[in-house]
């Protein structure tokens, strides 16, 4: 799984960027907004990656930074939202604001974004803030067991399942990497 590339962008275009690292150019997609922020240059920059597996092909997204990775990992999940949707709407400010939006139910947010109506904002609405508030929660408490399990080389939506996944009376932060670690092998 691929988590970062730094590196230079030899090439923009509508959608995507060319990230070369160490001779080696990545076909990487950005928002929209993301794409604007992004300039050519000699400069090195670092992209966060999710690596999209499909039938017909794979797809490297990007982001600028590590909240719209993880906001771009719980949109994914949801039905009816594609990777491309997904990616335009976690560019969309910093991840508070989103949040704020989402549980105050603002369908505003998502005007602007291909191929997301009223009622499919409202679909999103009403399932991301569930995950939102549960994701709120667990974020203090999860985000040490976090660290340390990604620092051990798994995925940042693996460890989150596995984290998810763990009886909610385990508030030892031991316990916890060491049931997350049955988890995550099995």
């Amino acid at each position: 799984m691929i988590y970062s590339i730094s590196g230079k962008i030899v090439l923009k275009k509508e959608k995507f960027i060319v990230l070369e690292s160490n001779g080696i150019g990545y076909k990487v997609f950005l928002s929209r907004k993301s794409i604007s922020q992004a300039s050519i240059s000699d400069k090195e920059i670092k992209v966060f990656c999710f690596l999209n597996v499909r039938e017909n092909g794979i797809e490297l997204y990007g982001f600028l930074t590590q909240d719209e990775l993880e906001l771009f990992e719980i949109l994914e999940q949801i039905r009816g939202i594609g990777p491309k949707a997904a990616l335009e709407i976690s560019s969309l400010g910093p991840l508070d604001k989103i949040k704020e939006k989402i549980l105050s139910q603002d369908e505003g947010l998502f005007y602007g974004i291909p191929g997301i109506g009223k009622k499919k904002a409202m679909a999103i609405i009403l399932e991301l803030s569930g995950r939102i508030k549960s994701f709120s929660k667990k974020e203090e408490k999860r985000d040490e067991a976090e660290d340390a399990l990604i620092g051990l080389g798994f995925s940042r939506a693996r460890v989150k399942d596995a984290l998810d996944r763990i009886p909610k009376d385990i508030e030892d932060l031991d316990e916890k990497i060491k049931e997350a670690l049955k988890i995550l092998g099995s």
